[in-house]
């Protein structure tokens, strides 16, 4: 028991040693790492501060949609900088410009790359929200849904917003 004991120690003193002169980086500081940098660039990117607003990413049997509201009712500045930013990204998605997610999450974003080429079978769609606004991704086409479903799944996950991934009807 003790040599088993003793084995197990210095097996895991040997990884701990090992990752340390190789400059292994641990998981947990790199997810924390790509984190902040999501939290950072995304408020330079949207133009309000992430922690002020809450980011609910949803998926529909004909695509989706990407709501942000303000957390403060009487932040007027907030909620005018998120209207300004959804109505924004309505435009460049059409366009299939997608620049700023692959800003934000210092990646190509999963769905993007169909979603830019099957731009017009996809319609986006910027509404009003009370206390924010919301951009509607709708399409018929099954590839195309698809695209968006991944896109809007990796956001929930890179944003850690706790929205659930499963699809819903409208």
């Amino acid at each position: 028991m003790i040599k088993t004991a003793l084995s197990f120690g210095l097996l895991a003193a040997f990884a701990v040693g090992y990752g340390q002169s190789h400059n292994m980086p641990c998981p947990m500081m790199q997810a924390d790492k790509h984190a902040k940098g999501v939290d950072t660039r995304g408020d330079k990117a949207m133009g309000f501060n992430h922690d002020a607003s809450r980011h609910h990413f949803r998926l529909f049997s004909d695509g989706g949609s990407i709501d942000v509201i303000t957390k403060g009712k009487d932040d007027k500045a907030q909620l005018t900088a998120i209207r300004s930013h959804l109505e924004m990204i309505a435009g460049m998605f059409s366009a299939g410009d997608f620049h700023l997610p692959m800003f934000i999450h210092d990646r190509v974003v999963p769905g993007q790359q169909t979603m830019q080429s099957h731009r017009d079978l996809i319609l986006y769609t910027y509404d009003l929200l009370p206390e924010g606004g919301r951009v509607r991704i709708t399409t018929t086409d099954a590839q195309s849904l698809a695209a968006v479903h991944k896109f809007l799944a990796f956001q929930v996950k890179d944003h850690r917003t706790g929205d659930s991934a499963k699809v819903e009807k409208p």
